[in-house]
């Protein structure tokens, strides 16, 4: 008797943004990614990634997502490091829900205008960063849906109607996925630093470091390593013996390690093949 195998799917992900206006290239503090979403907002996932993105505690970002409000970082050994998260909420619903974050700078001038003129910090927030952006994009803000004509938009994002909320984002990632070359050649796809930290069995502090800053990391004698290009991260990890083959050329050579796991994965076929399918689908 022959037994039938269930095929196993994965959750789907949830779709958080399927408008994105990139505006990254203009000079800080203005240089943000408008991440929209046109489909009914899925509280729990949305809270989700934002919390893990910029910090806050999940229970105080579904309030935020929910109420509306300010979150002011905690001092750090007596010294604030950090501004402050905001979620502006159109009490009317004219206007489509918006997160955002400002820096030390911006939040100090909020809040210095704020006690002038008596005015709730998270409105002069909204002061304060609409005051940073690109001419460009204000222009588009003050106009429904950004401006966008709706005939121009792939029918399954134009269906959901309005932009029901939009997230400022200044990360490395709106989409919120990375690709890894793994050791075998494929190309695993993660979304959020949880996930990318289970994949390859660290702690999130060490995930989170690493693609925000980059480097290398020792994993059960294999090694991940992740190089920063034009503000986003492209991870990779090598096999022990790719890695050894790295080391021998740091020795040998005198190569920064980046270096020589770059020379080594070019010289590896099976890695090679992968990024070369990659660029033929017009991958990110």
């Amino acid at each position: 008797m022959f037994k039938i195998k269930k095929k196993v799917t994965a959750p789907k992900l949830p779709i958080l943004y399927n408008i994105i206006e990139d505006y990254s290239e203009f000079d800080a503090p203005g240089n943000v990614t408008a991440c929209a979403m046109t489909l009914q907002e899925d509280l729990a996932a949305h809270a989700r990634v934002l919390s893990e993105s910029y910090e806050v505690p999940l229970e105080t970002m579904v309030k935020l997502l929910t109420e509306g409000g300010v979150y002011v970082y905690p001092q750090v050994g007596g010294i604030l490091t950090r501004g402050l998260f905001v979620c502006r909420i159109d009490p009317t619903g004219t206007v489509p829900k918006q997160t955002w974050t400002l820096d030390l700078m911006q939040f100090a001038e909020a809040e210095q205008l704020s006690q002038a003129r008596g005015i709730p910090l998270d409105e002069v927030a909204a002061m304060v960063f609409h005051r940073t952006l690109p001419v460009e994009f204000t222009t588009k803000l003050d106009q429904k849906n950004l401006g966008i004509d709706y005939r121009t938009l792939d029918r399954a994002v134009a269906k959901g109607g309005d932009i029901k909320y939009i997230d400022f984002r200044k990360d490395w990632s709106p989409h919120f996925k990375r690709l890894c070359i793994m050791p075998d050649g494929r190309l695993v796809e993660t979304g959020g630093v949880e996930e990318f930290a289970q994949l390859h069995g660290i702690t999130s502090a060490q995930a989170k470091t690493l693609v925000e800053q980059g480097g290398t990391l020792e994993v059960n004698s294999e090694i991940l390593a992740c190089q920063i290009v034009n503000g986003q991260p492209a991870v990779a990890r090598f096999s022990a013996k790719n890695y050894a083959k790295a080391k021998e050329l740091v020795a040998t050579q005198g190569l920064h390690i980046m270096d020589a796991l770059s020379k080594v994965a070019y010289s590896d076929p099976v890695m090679m093949r992968s990024l070369a399918r990659k660029e033929l689908s017009g991958g990110r």
